[in-house]
């Protein structure tokens, strides 16, 4: 007896069962796409965490640097002048550079705010127009 050549024939999926499959594999899809994206979310935050901290502790030391360098100051003022008064001077030039940065700040902040006015003109236009235009169709 011969056998046939070839792989045995399988019948062909219906409408249904392909449609079946279809909604199966988007489902998978999709529950894969999450899984992919709340790894990345869970790296990234952890980067983020890691970074934050290593920030804030930079802050920490500069602040902690600029307290050194102050009292470098005060202490080579010293040399020529009562610690006191050096602590004084230099005491007094940091407020005025604070004052200064603050009102710097502050003109700044000013210069932010959004100009509204052309917005509000606008749309009371609008507004208007609409009143009007409903006026005339009554």
């Amino acid at each position: 007896m011969s056998h046939p050549v070839g792989p045995p024939s399988t019948p062909e999926p219906s409408v249904g069962q392909l449609m079946t499959q279809l909604s199966e594999q988007t489902s998978r899809l999709v529950r894969d796409e999450l899984t992919l994206a709340q790894v990345e979310l869970k790296n990234s935050a952890k980067h983020a965490g890691v970074g934050g901290g290593l920030f804030s502790g930079g802050g920490i030391l500069a602040l902690l640097g600029l307290g050194a360098l102050v009292t470098a100051a005060i202490a080579g003022l010293a040399l020529v002048l009562a610690l006191w008064l050096s602590a004084l001077i230099v005491g007094a030039v940091l407020l005025i550079g604070a004052g200064v940065a603050a009102l710097l700040g502050k003109k700044q902040l000013q210069q932010s705010t959004p100009d509204m006015q052309r917005t509000v003109d606008s749309v009371k236009q609008d507004l208007a127009h609409v009143q009007e235009a409903s006026r005339h169709d009554r």
